[in-house]
């Protein structure tokens, strides 16, 4: 089929292929996880990613041709995350009075998930640089990205930790919040930002505004708590 393969040619040398690609994969997961309720098991953005991954290896398209066409949705991230201060805005007073015992949770649970994630990964034999480059998994990618290079980690080795630390919270959190019967949805925010960032917060958010606008919030500060502390950490720990 000649037509078809010239047709292939020309997607794959511009940018339409990736954006097409990107945004079927989408439409696909979150039709099948509508379908099944939300279960935990279909999150849209594991579907989305591993359908991405069949159709290239499928097609053998290397990931610079589809990037070229998929830097436009990834370009959406930026306001996506600035669009979680509308339901944070709703629940600000309920964040101000709490702000205290909010930062004194959100250092622990930031402090605990760099060191358990460092102490494992060094308990296993990784390289300095890998345990370095593990070490801001649960934080927002540009921040983790810079801050392993900084203490002389491998950011794009941070970036995979950081997506794969993403999609597992994102499965878990609510069947874990459920089993240790955590309905507020205040701290499921929390949790879900501290830990786990973008990807878990904005599963979190469709399950309740006020969740979502609590990872939010945990997401910032989070970010801010794990680059000032992560430092010390791999000074004391390494």
């Amino acid at each position: 089929m000649p037509g078809l393969y010239h047709a292939w040619i020309y997607l794959e040398s511009g940018p339409l292929l990736g954006l097409s690609a990107t945004l079927l994969a989408w439409q696909a997961a979150t039709w099948l996880d509508e379908r099944t309720g939300h279960a935990a098991w279909s999150n849209p953005i594991m579907i989305a990613i591993a359908l991405l991954a069949l159709a290239l290896l499928a097609t053998h398209t290397s990931y610079r041709s589809y990037f070229n066409g998929g830097q436009y949705v990834q370009f959406l991230l930026g306001p996506a995350t600035v669009a979680l201060a509308v339901p944070m805005y709703a629940n600000l007073a309920t964040m101000r009075r709490n702000f205290l015992p909010i930062l004194l949770s959100m250092t622990a649970g930031s402090i605990a998930a760099a060191i358990s994630a460092m102490l494992i990964a060094e308990a296993f034999g990784a390289s300095r640089a890998v345990v370095v480059s593990i070490a801001p998994k649960s934080v927002t990618t540009p921040i983790a990205m810079g801050i392993s290079q900084d203490l002389g980690g491998l950011p794009a080795l941070t970036a995979i930790f950081v997506l794969v630390t993403g999609i597992i919270g994102s499965v878990i959190a609510l069947p874990l919040f459920r089993w240790l019967r955590i309905r507020d949805r205040r701290a499921q925010g929390l949790a879900g930002g501290t830990g786990a960032h973008g990807i878990a917060t904005a599963r979190l958010l469709l399950e309740s505004e006020t969740a979502g606008a609590f990872g939010g919030l945990a997401i910032g500060l989070n970010g801010l708590i794990t680059a000032v502390t992560v430092p010390f950490l791999v000074r004391w720990l390494l």
